[in-house]
């Protein structure tokens, strides 16, 4: 017996395929929208994240910034401390340097040689004076840059000059303290005391 199938199988197979189309469809696009919300979820939370260590280490540079300003500050104030040492010992190194400066200059200072000023500056004296000739001068030069606290005597003028009646030589120079001379560390002179004789 023969069979003839008359119900529309060509209708059934083109629905059945066209639900199956639909349906991978449908699971595709649900499988991109999860994709991509899954994605989306990852990057915010790497986003969220990389910000978190970012306002941490701005914290911490903020935190090195004040420690970098409070350093400057101790670094100053050191400086300061520092400054102020070196003062008090430069004080105390030269305390007492005047006075030997003037013991030294009244001993080194010859017969026939009278001072009339006594100028310092910073390391630097300019003398001026009388003498009873050239020759003092220049002998009065020579014992200046051979002492022991005077150095680089330079003549800076000698004339002659009329004082109580005498004829002197007029004369003013200019000589320096020797750079390692301190009174702290001067030694006592050795030359016998001599001041100027009238």
């Amino acid at each position: 017996m023969i069979r003839i199938n008359l119900l529309p199988h060509r209708e059934q197979k083109k629905a059945a395929h066209r639900l199956r189309f639909q349906i991978f469809m449908g699971a595709s696009i649900a499988a991109a929208l999860l994709l991509v919300a899954l994605t989306y979820l990852i990057y915010d939370s790497r986003i969220s994240r990389q910000e978190a260590r970012n306002q941490f280490l701005q914290g911490e540079i903020s935190k090195l910034d004040q420690q970098i300003k409070d350093i400057g500050t101790l670094k100053k104030q050191r400086d300061d401390l520092l400054n102020r040492k070196q003062l008090v010992e430069r004080l105390e190194q030269g305390r007492n340097q005047s006075v030997y400066v003037f013991d030294q200059l009244i001993r080194q200072t010859p017969d026939g040689v009278y001072l009339k000023t006594f100028k310092q500056t910073g390391n630097d004296f300019a003398l001026s004076g009388y003498a009873l000739s050239g020759a003092r001068v220049s002998n009065y030069m020579r014992t200046l840059a051979q002492s022991s606290i005077f150095t680089n005597p330079v003549l800076v003028e000698v004339k002659a000059s009329i004082v109580n009646n005498q004829r002197v030589s007029e004369f003013s120079l200019v000589t320096s303290l020797k750079p390692a001379q301190s009174a702290a560390s001067a030694p006592a002179a050795q030359v016998p005391p001599q001041g100027p004789k009238p």
